[in-house]
């Protein structure tokens, strides 16, 4: 497990330096409409390919830009292992200049998240966690706040790329925006999951996510302490990635409320 770890946090460093090396020299183009990509994705993408699976080629991989390559599933070798890699998190960010992006890798097996590892390369802040050992940021264990009503939470959510003003997804944002203390939309999911595992955030929730976005977070939050669940309030899967995120059980339920 540990050397799967190393590895990992490896890999997410790289498609960091990757992203920092680009700014500013990239081309942007459009998967659809306000869907984002550009060669700084591509880049980081296929450099963490290589490292990844040159250290462990049974491995599946999973990446947000997939569209040279599909989607490689694990080997009977591989022991059921695929990684599920988002090489920039928080594209429109990045292309703006806000400084508030990230590389996501995570590791998968049997439909859990066993090693995950989150890099900010514009701070510096690289957050990991393994299943059953604890969460981290750099070398310092995280801890969700102890934030138990939503009057008392700063909340995080996400819209998909194309919002109407009569859907679903704003008539939840309003019902948050009037019951918690104050929220905020930043742009990146995984970078919100490890908010709120680092105690800067106390929930988030999102609807229209992939599960790059958020597999590595997820395990990350749960590391720290955390709740994560489908809205239903059942277990996340991976292959259909809605969450709700909260830092206690009490905060989570009246979420959940929201949300049903």
């Amino acid at each position: 497990m540990h050397e799967l770890a190393k590895v990992c946090v490896e890999a997410a460093k790289i498609g960091g330096q990757i992203l920092l090396n680009w700014r500013g020299r990239f081309a942007v183009r459009e998967k659809a409409r306000f869907d984002l990509v550009t060669e700084a994705d591509v880049a980081a993408q296929e450099a963490i390919r290589s490292h990844l699976l040159d250290a462990f080629p049974d491995h599946g991989f999973l990446g947000e830009e997939d569209s040279s390559h599909p989607p490689r599933p694990a080997s009977g070798s591989g022991q059921g292992y695929c990684w599920i890699v988002d090489p920039l998190d928080g594209t429109t960010n990045y292309v703006h200049g806000l400084k508030n992006y990230c590389t996501s890798v995570a590791l998968e097996s049997e439909n859990r998240v066993i090693v995950a590892a989150v890099f900010d390369p514009e701070a510096n802040e690289c957050y990991t966690a393994m299943l059953g050992q604890g969460a981290f940021l750099n070398q310092d264990r995280l801890k969700t706040t102890p934030v138990c009503t939503l009057k008392e939470a700063l909340v995080a959510g996400s819209f998909p790329p194309f919002v109407q003003r009569d859907s679903v997804d704003v008539h939840t944002f309003l019902q948050f925006l009037e019951r918690s203390q104050s929220i905020r939309r930043l742009g990146s999911a995984a970078l919100n999951l490890c908010y709120l595992a680092a105690g800067r955030l106390d929930a988030y929730w999102a609807m229209h996510l992939k599960s790059w976005d958020m597999a590595a977070g997820m395990l990350i939050v749960q590391e720290a302490g955390g709740i994560v669940t489908a809205p239903d309030g059942g277990p996340v899967q991976l292959h259909c990635p809605q969450l709700v995120a909260s830092a206690t059980r009490p905060l989570h339920d009246e979420i959940l409320t929201i949300i049903g």
